[in-house]
C-alpha cells in the first residue's frame, strides 16, 4: 500500500508493478482493493489524510489520460481510474489494474501517480523474469514467508535497491542508484562521496624512450 500509493505515487521508487503468486492473488487483491478504497484522500492539511493529490495540473492530466487509454484497451480495473470531484486540488483515488498486458503502457512506462499494475505468476523464474523485463531498475520489493527463497529472488533482480518483507527504509550508509534507464551512479554512502572528489593523475617519463 504504501509502496504505491505513499505520495500520490510521484515517487521514482514507487512499486507501481505488482507480481502475485497466483495461488495467493485472489485473497491478495481482494484485500488491497479492500484497503484502498478505505484510505482518506483529502487535503494533506486535513486531519487524518492518508493520501493527498497530484502536484500540478498537468500532471493531474496526464493521469486522467491513463485512465482514460486504460478503459479503451479494456485493462481489467479492479478499483479507481475515475477524478475525484468536490476537494480543492488534483485529486485520483487509489486505481488497481489486475491482469495488464506486459506490453501496455501502464506496465512499461512509469505513470507517477497512484496508479498499480498487477500480473500474476506460477513459479519463481517466471517471476524473476517479468520483475526484470523492464527498462528500469532503481528498486524493488520482495514479500515471502520463506527467508531463503526471499534473498534468492532479490539477487536476481535487477534493481540498485531490494526490500525484503519491509517498507521503503533508506540508510545512509548504504548505496541509492539504479540500473538501466534509473540513473548513472549513486548517492549516499561511500560511493555517493566519490562524486565530489577529484582524481589527479601525474605521469611520469623514465629510461631514455622517446
Amino acid at each position: 500500500m504504501a509502496g504505491i500509493f505513499y505520495n500520490c505515487g510521484q515517487m521514482y521508487s514507487a512499486t507501481s508493478r505488482l507480481l502475485v503468486e497466483a495461488g495467493a492473488a485472489g485473497a491478495v487483491l481482494e484485500r488491497l482493493v479492500e484497503k484502498s478504497r478505505a484510505l482518506k484522500v483529502a487535503s494533506p492539511f486535513a486531519a487524518g489524510t492518508e493520501m493527498g493529490p497530484l502536484t500540478t495540473e498537468p500532471q493531474y492530466r496526464k493521469v486522467l489520460e491513463t485512465f482514460k487509454r486504460a478503459d479503451a484497451q479494456r485493462v481489467k480495473r479492479l478499483t479507481g481510474g475515475k477524478p475525484l470531484t468536490g476537494g480543492e486540488g488534483f485529486f485520483v483515488p487509489p486505481t488497481i489494474y489486475a491482469d495488464v498486458p506486459v506490453d501496455n503502457t501502464l506496465w512499461r512506462e512509469e505513470v507517477f501517480g497512484p496508479v498499480l499494475a498487477v500480473r500474476t505468476f506460477r513459479s519463481e523464474t517466471e517471476a524473476v523474469e517479468l520483475a526484470n523485463d523492464s527498462a528500469y531498475g532503481l528498486v524493488a520489493t520482495v514479500v515471502s514467508g520463506d527467508p531463503d527463497r526471499a534473498e534468492r529472488v532479490a539477487a536476481q533482480i535487477d534493481a540498485g535497491h531490494v526490500w525484503i518483507n519491509s517498507p521503503q527504509v533508506i540508510f545512509p550508509q548504504s548505496a541509492w542508484g539504479g540500473f538501466k534507464s534509473s540513473g548513472i551512479g549513486r548517492e549516499l554512502g561511500p560511493w555517493g562521496l566519490h562524486a565530489y572528489l577529484g582524481v589527479k593523475h601525474v605521469t611520469v617519463r623514465s629510461g631514455d624512450s622517446p
